[in-house]
């Protein structure tokens, strides 16, 4: 297996693993709306970060970390968006979400944040077991733009 920084040239390979998690995590995949937000990500580091995961040349997995800023966090910090590995409980997904996290420290990140669906509890035990807190928080959203 390797994990490295995808490219504009791993977009036709990304698309699959997106639909995928996408069609798990029960959200509506819309072509025009994810390529128009991965493909400034995929030029360079200034909006985040994509890492796909490879096995044997196949895509099996990838990680999108963006960049936020806060002054609650002191600066710089970013969202886990999205992490999905094709084959679950054989540490892949540890695996990509560590190397994502060590990645976006080195970037100058002080803090990183996900968000999960409501009824993935199994999604909260795997991030809990990597180190992330449940906090009194509560995420709200407010479409201002297509």
């Amino acid at each position: 297996m390797t994990i490295r920084r995808a490219e504009v040239d791993d977009r036709e390979r990304l698309t699959p693993l997106i639909r995928e998690f996408y069609a798990i995590d029960g959200h509506e995949y819309d072509s025009a709306r994810v390529e128009s937000g991965l493909i400034p990500l995929l030029r360079d580091d200034r909006h985040g970060q994509v890492w796909i995961v490879e096995d044997e040349g196949s895509a099996v997995g990838y990680a999108v970390v963006a960049w936020s800023w806060s002054l609650e966090s002191g600066g710089l910090d970013c969202i886990l968006d999205e992490v999905y590995v094709r084959t679950r409980g054989g540490g892949l997904g540890g695996e990509l979400l560590e190397h994502a996290v060590r990645e976006a420290s080195a970037f100058g990140a002080a803090v990183i944040f996900l968000e999960t669906e409501r009824p993935n509890n199994g999604a909260r035990r795997f991030y809990t077991r990597h180190g992330f807190e449940a906090e009194d928080s509560v995420w709200m959203m407010r479409r201002i733009a297509r």
